[in-house]
C-alpha cells in the first residue's frame, strides 16, 4: 500500500519528493530478551524436511548448525521405522539438541513487502517483529522505510547482530526520500540514487516519476548493483507501465498496478468515470477493481507478448494478494478471528471506515464492488500462475498494517492465496523462501536448507503441505477421535540466524501487549456502526 505520506506527495508532485518532517517514527525495538543461541553446535533431530527447491518432503533428518551456519543435513532413518542412534550426528557436551521428531522443517519465510509498523496504526517495532517471527518470517523487505532510512538501518544492524528480536531486514528507500529539494531532472535523480547507496540502502521503492527521471534513477541504481521495487500508482502509470519500467531496469513489481495497463490493447488509460478523484479512496479502489477486465484476454497475442518479455527480463512479481482481499469479501477480512487477541486498538481504529486513513475506504462498499473484485482476482491470479509456470519469478509479500491485514497472519493468508491461484503447496513454499531470496540477491545465504547457508528455519508440528492453515498463530481447527474440537499447529520454533525462538511464546507476548492496551483504554473491538457494550469504548468508528 502507499503510506499516507507517500500518497500526499504523489498528489503534490510527481517526483515523490519527501520532506523529513513528514516521517513519524514508531517506538524502537527493545534489546533482545527472547530466543536461545546461536550455539557452538545445534542439532535439530528427526524432522521431515520440506525444502524450497521443488523437492518432495524427506525424513527423518537431523540438521546440524554451527553458530549460524548449516554444516550437516543427514537422513537418519525411514518413515515408520525406529531411528538407529548410530546413524545420527553426535552431540558433545555443551551442544544444544532440539528434539523435533515428527515435525516439519522449512526454510525461513521471506516477506517481500513488510512495512515495520506505523505511527498512524499504533504498531511499534516490537509488536510487528514478534508477529512476524511468530509466523516463521525470518527476512523482510521494508519497501518505503516509513520510519526513516536511518531508523531502519539501525534496526537492520541490530538484527544482524541478534541484539533485537527481529527478522533480517532489507531497506528499500522511497525514491526522493531525504532530498533537500524536489527531484526534477535526471541529473538530480542520479545524484540522489548515488547518495542513497552511500547511506547504505539495499534498494529503492518507486511509486512513479516523470519518465526521463524514472529511467535515470533505475539506470543508476542498477549500475550500483542495487535492486528496486515499484507500486505503479495511477498518477504515473499511464506514462510508464510495468513493461516500460521493467525494460528500464526495475527488478520487481509490487501488487499488480501496471500489469493490466501493460496489457491494454485498445486504450492507453483505464476507463475513469468523469466523477473520479484519486484522493477519494473509494473511487480509487472501486475503479481498480475493474482494471483486469479492461486488459487483453488470457492467451491473447498481447497477453503472451507481455508475459514473455517480463520473463526474459528476469522480472519479479510480488502480488500481495492478501492486502486486497477485503475488496472481494469485506466481512471475511474484517471478522478474521485473530483480530480479537492480536490487533491493537489503535490499529483497529485505523482500519475502520474513514475519508482520511489510507486503505479505510469503506464509504459505500457493497455487492457490486465485491463482485467486480472477484472477477479481478480471477484474471490476476491466472496471470500470476501462468507466469510461474512459464519460469517467471513470483514471491510472497503481505503489505500488512492496512485493510484489515495483520502482520504475520496476513503473510500466511498470502500463502493460501498463492495456493488458490494454482500453485502446488511445494510451489507456495518455494515462492515464500527461495524465490524471495533470489529477488533480494541472497540466494547464496538463505531461501533453502543447504550446507553453508544461514540457519533460518520454520518448524511446525503439523504438515503444512496438507493444510497451510496450520501455520497461522491461531492454528487450525481439528476434530479429534473423541469428537472434541481442538486447535492444532501454529509454528513451534522459528530459527533465525542460528537463534531458536519459541514462536508460541512470542505470540503470547503480543497477546499481552494487546490485552494491556485494551485494558488501558477500556476498549473492545466492535464492528463499524455498531454500538459497543455499555461502559466500553468502541473501536468501530460509529
Amino acid at each position: 500500500m502507499i503510506q499516507p505520506y507517500s500518497r500526499l506527495l504523489l498528489i503534490v508532485c510527481c517526483s515523490c519528493f519527501i520532506f523529513r518532517s513528514l516521517f513519524a517514527q514508531v517506538e524502537k525495538a527493545p534489546a533482545r530478551q527472547e530466543g536461545e543461541g546461536p550455539f557452538g553446535k545445534l542439532i535439530i533431530r528427526g524432522v521431515t524436511l520440506i525444502n524450497s527447491t521443488g523437492a518432495p518432503p524427506v525424513g527423518p533428518m537431523d540438521i546440524v548448525v554451527e553458530k549460524n551456519r548449516i554444516t550437516q543435513i543427514r537422513q537418519v532413518g525411514y518413515p515408520g521405522v525406529p531411528i538407529d542412534a548410530k546413524s545420527r550426528p553426535k552431540a558433545n557436551p555443551g551442544d544444544k539438541e532440539l528434539n523435533c521428531e515428527g515435525m516439519y522443517l522449512m526454510p525461513g519465510f521471506v516477506d517481500m513487502h513488510g512495512h515495520i509498523g506505523g505511527q498512524a496504526q499504533g504498531a511499534n517495532a516490537e509488536y510487528v517483529f514478534k508477529l512476524w517471527l511468530g509466523h516463521g518470517i525470518t527476512t523482510i523487505r521494508d519497501p518505503s522505510c516509513g520510519n526513516g532510512l536511518d531508523w531502519v538501518l539501525e534496526h537492520r544492524a541490530k538484527s544482524e547482530r541478534n541484539e533485537i528480536t527481529a527478522p533480517r531486514i532489507k531497506a528499500y528507500t522511497v525514491f526522493g526520500q531525504g532530498a533537500k529539494e524536489p527531484i526534477s531532472t535526471p541529473e538530480q535523480a542520479r545524484a540522489w540514487v548515488q547518495q542513497n547507496a552511500k547511506r547504505g540502502a539495499d534498494g529503492i521503492k518507486f511509486f512513479g516519476a516523470e519518465p526521463n527521471i524514472f529511467r535515470a534513477a533505475l539506470e543508476e541504481n542498477k549500475k550500483l548493483g542495487l535492486r528496486s521495487a515499484c507500486h505503479h500508482a495511477q498518477l504515473e502509470v499511464a506514462r510508464m507501465n510495468a513493461l516500460a519500467t521493467a525494460k528500464a531496469g526495475l527488478t520487481s513489481l509490487e501488487h499488480w498496478y501496471g500489469l493490466p495497463e501493460s496489457l491494454f490493447d485498445n486504450k492507453t488509460v483505464q476507463n475513469y468515470p468523469a466523477t473520479y478523484n484519486y484522493s477519494n479512496e473509494q473511487n480509487r479502489f472501486e475503479e481498480a477493481g475493474n482494471l483486469w477486465q479492461q486488459a487483453a484476454k488470457p492467451g491473447s497475442e498481447r497477453w503472451n507478448k507481455v508475459m514473455d518479455e517480463l520473463i526474459a527480463l528476469d522480472f519479479t512479481l510480488d502480488p500481495t494478494f492478501n492486502i486486497y482481499e477485503a475488496n472481494r469479501e469485506l466481512m471475511l477480512a474484517r471478522r478474521a478471528e485473530w483480530h480479537d487477541d492480536y490487533t491493537m486498538p489503535s490499529l483497529w481504529r485505523f482500519y475502520g471506515p474513514s475519508r482520511i486513513s489510507h486503505g479505510s475506504y469503506w464509504h459505500s462498499w457493497g455487492t457490486e464492488q465485491e463482485v467486480a473484485w472477484k472477477k479481478n482476482y480471477q484474471l490476476w491470479m491466472e496471470f500470476i500462475n501462468e507466469y510461474k509456470n512459464r519460469g517467471g519469478r513470483v514471491t510472497a509479500g503481505s503489505d500488512s498494517g492496512f485493510i484489515y491485514q495483520l502482520y504475520g497472519f496476513a503473510y500466511i493468508r498470502e500463502l493460501e492465496l498463492l495456493r488458490e491461484a494454482g500453485f502446488h503447496p511445494l510451489e507456495v513454499i518455494r515462492a515464500a523462501t527461495l524465490k524471495g531470496a533470489e529477488a533480494l540477491g541472497m540466494v547464496d545465504q538463505i531461501g533453502s536448507v543447504e550446507v553453508g547457508k544461514l540457519a533460518d528455519f520454520v518448524i511446525v508440528d503439523q504438515n503444512p503441505l496438507a493444510n497451510l492453515k496450520v501455520l497461522y498463530g491461531t492454528g487450525a481447527i481439528h476434530l479429534n477421535d473423541k469428537n472434541e474440537v481442538e486447535r492444532v499447529g501454529g509454528v513451534t520454533y522459528t530459527v533465525k540466524d542460528g537463534v531458536v525462538y519459541d514462536a508460541k511464546k512470542l505470540l503470547a507476548d503480543v497477546r499481552k501487549m494487546v490485552a494491556d492496551a485494551k485494558a488501558k483504554e477500556n476498549f473492545e473491538i466492535s464492528q463499524p456502526g455498531v454500538a459497543p457494550k455499555p461502559g466500553k469504548i468502541s473501536g468501530g468508528k460509529n
